[in-house]
Order: structure tokens, then C-alpha cells, then sequence
């Protein structure tokens, strides 16, 4: 099975090897002389740092998007995850709804909505999230025991869940541990249910999710915003 195909009847798919363990501390770099002060988890908003815009933009990235979503396809937001020791937490069970739009508007199935940095949020319903494929490029090893992305397989396909549904599932289905290596790149569905558990040893777990759209009109009338 391609991983293309894995992605479509799983929700996910680990692509190991795109980039050199040079190539990613050359980014890390880059990225530290330009943002060197992060929140606790990392640094939100990351696209309008030049080198996170351009390792979006590199060709074996834009490939892998282009695989799912077709030709059109362009990234729209970039969260650089940094779990360490001094900074190490853990995400429950949940999809990633929420979308960054370039203006309010009231409508059936969009909500609740938020504001961060400046930028309206809203949770989208599961024919908008369909056109999204967040692809996760791994800057560090990601291990059993260093706080790994966990899924839970074949999820995507079930479109927006309460929060009974999401534990429910969690309690039924075996979940899967997203072991990477450095510049391996995780593939993931948004509807896809995961989580990640707080790190267990003394080594960085540093992650650049980048997120895809097929198109900027993501559904009538809303627009995306880059984020």
C-alpha cells in the first residue's frame, strides 16, 4: 500500500527520510536567530518566519500535499512544537477543527469561534477539514518515550466528534505510536482523533507542523487566512 493510500483508509501515514539530520539542524538554526523567545510549547504562527515559509514551500514537501490534495494545494499555517524537559506536557484525545479565517461570518455548522494573535478561528465542519492535510516534519528522533504523536486509525472517517465519542473510541480502539525519525515527516488527516504523552526521558521532541489546503476558499463565503 502507497502512502498516499494509507493516508486516505487510515487518516495518517509516517513518510521516514524526506530530509538529512543536517538539513533539519540547519532550519533549527535559522529558526533560533529569528524567534529565539517561544511560548512553553513553541512558537504558533510560524509561517511568517522565512525559513519555516520556505522549508513549506521545498519540493519534496509540496509533493507529499500535492499527493493528497492536488495541484493546487498551498500552506496556509505553521506551529513549530517544542517538548523538552523544561517545557513537556501532554494532549488528550481530540481532531484539529479549528481553522484560521480571514474574516467572521455566521453560519450553520461554522463555531464556536475564537481570536489568537489576531486572527479569527472557527471550527469547521467535515466537508471543509476534508480539504486539509497537516504534514509534521520531525526536527528531533521521535520515540516510544520522548512524547510521540499517538492516533487513533481509520478515525478521519467519522467526521466531527463530541467529547463522549473521542473517549469512547479511545477506550475501543488500539492506538498507534508515530515513531520517527529525524526528518522523517508524519502525514495526518485533521479529523483523524490523536493525542501525545508527556516525554519520559531527558531528550527535545521538536516538531514543524505545517497544515494544506486544496484551495483558499475553503468552503462559501469563508476564505482561509495564513496563519
Amino acid at each position: 500500500m502507497s502512502w498516499r493510500e494509507t493516508i486516505e483508509e487510515n487518516g495518517f501515514a509516517v513518510v521516514p527520510g524526506l530530509f538529512s539530520s543536517d538539513c533539519m539542524d540547519r532550519l533549527l538554526d535559522a529558526v533560533d536567530r529569528l524567534a529565539p523567545r517561544r511560548s512553553r510549547a513553541g512558537i504558533r504562527h510560524a509561517l511568517g518566519l522565512a525559513p519555516v515559509a520556505g522549508m513549506a514551500r521545498q519540493t519534496q514537501v509540496i509533493a507529499l500535499a500535492r499527493g493528497v490534495l492536488g495541484l493546487k494545494v498551498f500552506p496556509f499555517r505553521a506551529t513549530l512544537f517544542d517538548k523538552s524537559p523544561q517545557s513537556n506536557w501532554l494532549v488528550v484525545w481530540h481532531q484539529d477543527t479549528a481553522l484560521p479565517l480571514r474574516e467572521r461570518v455566521e453560519a450553520p455548522g461554522w463555531g464556536p469561534w475564537s481570536m489568537k494573535e489576531g486572527v479569527p478561528y472557527a471550527h469547521a465542519p467535515a466537508a471543509a477539514l476534508s480539504q486539509v492535510l497537516a504534514l509534521r516534519i520531525h526536527l528531533d528522533d521521535s520515540t516510544a518515550d520522548n512524547g510521540p504523536l499517538r492516533v487513533l486509525p481509520r478515525t478521519h472517517l467519522l467526521g466531527v466528534l463530541s467529547d463522549d465519542r473521542l473517549h469512547e473510541l479511545s477506550m475501543q480502539i488500539a492506538p498507534v505510536d508515530c515513531v520517527v525519525p529525524k526528518g522523517g515527516v508524519v502525514a495526518m488527516r485533521p479529523l483523524v482523533v490523536h493525542s501525545s504523552s508527556k516525554s519520559r526521558v531527558d531528550m527535545p521532541r521538536r516538531v514543524l507542523h505545517i497544515e494544506y489546503a486544496a484551495t483558499d476558499s475553503i468552503a462559501e463565503p469563508f476564505e482561509l487566512a495564513t496563519a
